[in-house]
């Protein structure tokens, strides 16, 4: 399929992200990133953990889009007293049959919204970590395959330390994008207000059926990505972990270790899934540029003397996006 071909069945197709964009938007003032993000992250099968501080409609932006979307949604909310069973399930003891049976937890649906992920210990986070990785669970001897499509939507708070835990390295790198949520403008500030003032009765229909995400995330695949631009988003990785080979001695001292190769792989994931929102058959470099602070925040690791001089992953991302030559 040529390339006028494959621009054309891409319009096509991606023609419901519209639809879902409106529907959010019913609910949601601004925020078009956070909006966009998440969408990526359904067409490109990826777990996205949005952070922000608290009355940024992280948690109603993910309602919003699974009830756009006719699937099942559940959402857990994390709390120090979580037990991972509480999440998985566990198997449960009938005296009247004398036998063990399983009882499914929130964790069994197409859209679990991890609401406030840090505020567990690491015991109950690593619950997720084989169903977000693998798309099963294990219950007692039985292992159980998710459902398709399954996504992992979390939101952490960035300001609040009480109470709260790290998330883990390996849980974060099983996100495929961390999205930082800023502050609406003030224009969105007041159309937030006057929506209060005057609440819309307008609900939120399902426009779309998991079937036709399945499908749409088959047509991403075809998302053509040249050479070049693979050789870009390689360059890009490893300037993450050998900055010295990319005339970036003076980031050295301040990265711990670079990305993994899942950075890789959601780079162009993500690349694709972008291109296809655009309703363009292929990538180009400006899709990589615009990901890529979402892909890498969360899996560049930084030094002590990084943290004694106040400076952020985000600080270094920028610098490596800006060094490596763009094709």
């Amino acid at each position: 399929m040529d390339i006028m071909e494959l621009n054309k069945k891409i319009e096509q197709e991606s023609a419901f992200v519209d639809a879902i964009t409106s529907e959010i938007s019913k609910v949601i003032v601004g925020q078009k990133t956070m909006v966009r993000r998440l969408i990526m992250g359904l067409l490109a099968n990826g777990h996205i953990l949005l952070e922000g501080v608290p009355g940024l409609a992280k948690t109603q932006a993910i309602t919003a889009l699974a009830k756009s979307i006719d699937a099942k949604f559940s959402r857990i909310q994390f709390t120090p007293d979580l037990l991972p069973a509480d999440i998985t399930g566990t198997m449960i003891y009938s005296p009247k049959d004398e036998t063990f049976s399983v009882k499914k937890g929130p964790i069994f649906s197409n859209f679990v919204l991890a609401d406030e992920i840090n505020r567990a210990p690491a015991k109950v986070q690593s619950a997720l970590l084989e169903a977000m990785q693998e798309r099963q669970v294990t219950i007692g001897e039985t292992t159980f395959k998710l459902e398709e499509p399954f996504l992992v939507l979390a939101t952490q708070n960035p300001i609040e330390q009480e109470g709260t835990y790290p998330l883990p390295e390996a849980q974060m790198d099983r996100f495929m994008m961390k999205v930082v949520i800023s502050y609406p403008t003030k224009e969105e500030e007041k159309e937030i207000l006057r929506s209060h003032i005057m609440p819309s009765q307008q609900g939120i229909s399902p426009v779309i059926s998991p079937k036709d995400i399945l499908h749409a995330r088959e047509v991403v695949k075809e998302v053509y990505i040249d050479g070049k631009i693979e050789n870009y988003i390689a360059d890009i990785v490893f300037a993450t972990r050998f900055p010295q080979d990319y005339n970036l001695n003076d980031l050295k001292p301040f990265i711990a270790y670079g990305a993994s190769p899942r950075a890789t792989i959601n780079l162009a994931l993500a690349s694709r899934a972008l291109a296809f929102i655009k309703r363009r058959g292929y990538v180009i470099p400006e899709d990589v540029r615009e990901v890529c602070m979402d892909v890498l925040r969360h899996r560049v690791g930084l030094t002590y003397e990084a943290e004694a001089e106040n400076i952020k992953a985000e600080d270094l991302v920028t610098e490596i996006v800006n060094k490596i030559e763009v094709p």
